[in-house]
């Protein structure tokens, strides 16, 4: 009797359950027809064999370790050159006593998303607030200084993941409102703006953003004074702003036309004008719509911050191919791809995930 009663547990266990979940799922997906199992097979077998040639060359073999390159092996991968210029590759020529100003900004806009996205945070608005508004000037300071008996440091030494967290950011967060005033203008009855908009969003979207930063970089100084002289970080914020908003107009658009008319209909009904429609019953539901664009730009605008090395400035890509031909760590290009490789891989899927989590959540709610 005992051992039914023992057996009839493990059998309602949910370990077992999930297991045998797994096992359903692989029998039907994996190995469900003869070419299932071939296919299956054959990319495992492909699978093993790069793991067998990475892992001794990225771990076994790989040297941690080392001053310079005379340390590395040349058949393994040489993880000291990472190691040892880890701090400029982090903050690029930003001086190290003041690093903490870096980490302070970045730690304060990640408490500020994280109360942004939680629940039950209360007074989300004032938090929201802060980001859009205060953050901004906040951080500029820190970062630049010269006030309060802080050191100045000019914008030519910031650099490394630093400045492109900075650069990815900044042109998110900032294009964002201006993005939703051009969906709004182009969907306006008044000929002016809507037009206006029209025009700007299709010459920005025509042009891709290294053209946008060289004109930034050649064309601008010739519309003022002889001898004016532009920030170069300025610059690339300015014409990822400029880039990036025209995309996400357009993103913004496509999710206004999603909404049914009945929507805006209803509210007119009820006394709503232009604006309150937009605010309370349009944005809201337009926002759950555009979720995968918006990511989706953001994950290629991430990417595409490698491009402002045309104005002079070293974020994480171009920083580490600068270390590279340092002679003391010549020819290690490779390795510094790599990490790169793996630094914009995992920012591009963290965010992807955030994205699934989020839509996940939103089904959620609209079924409730």
């Amino acid at each position: 009797m005992t051992a039914l009663v023992n057996s009839s547990r493990v059998e309602r266990s949910p370990a077992i359950a999930q297991l045998r979940r797994r096992l359903a799922w692989a029998r039907a997906n994996l190995f469900a027809r003869p070419i299932d199992v071939l296919l299956t097979s054959t990319i495992a077998a492909a699978a093993v064999a790069l793991l067998w040639a990475i892992v001794p060359w990225a771990f076994i073999d790989a040297v941690w370790v080392g001053e310079n390159r005379a340390a590395c092996r040349p058949d393994a991968a040489c993880w000291a050159f990472i190691v040892n210029r880890g701090g400029q590759f982090l903050y690029g020529f930003y001086p190290q006593p003041e690093r903490w100003r870096v980490n302070a900004v970045f730690l304060i806009f990640a408490v500020s998303v994280f109360l942004l996205l939680r629940r039950d945070t209360p007074g989300k608005r004032v938090v929201a607030f802060f980001l859009l508004l205060v953050f901004p000037i906040l951080g500029y300071v820190l970062l630049h200084g010269g006030v309060a008996g802080l050191s100045r440091v000019t914008t030519d030494k910031w650099g490394g993941l630093s400045l492109t967290l900075l650069l990815g950011v900044a042109g998110i967060v900032v294009s964002f409102p201006i993005a939703i005033v051009l969906a709004l203008g182009r969907q306006s009855e008044m000929p002016l703006f809507r037009w206006a908009s029209i025009a700007y969003i299709e010459i920005c979207r025509g042009l891709p953003l290294i053209a946008v930063l060289f004109m930034a970089r050649i064309l601008l100084p010739y519309a003022f004074p002889v001898g004016s002289e532009f920030d170069p970080l300025a610059l690339a914020v300015t014409g990822i702003i400029l880039f990036e908003s025209a995309y996400l107009a357009e993103v913004f658009r496509g999710g206004f036309q999603a909404i049914p008319k009945g929507q805006a209909e209803a509210a007119a009904a009820i006394g709503f004008g232009y604006w309150r429609t937009a605010i309370y019953v349009t944005l809201p539901q337009m926002l759950r719509v555009v979720v995968p664009g918006v990511v989706n730009n953001a994950i290629a605008l991430v990417k595409n911050t490698t491009l402002v090395v045309i104005l002079g400035l070293f974020e994480v890509l171009n920083i580490v191919a600068a270390g590279a031909a340092d002679p003391d760590w010549l020819g290690l290009h490779a390795v510094g791809y790599v990490f790169v490789g793996l630094v914009f891989w995992g920012l591009c899927f963290a965010m992807s995930r955030y994205s699934q989590s989020l839509e996940r959540e939103i089904k959620a709610a609209e079924r409730q």
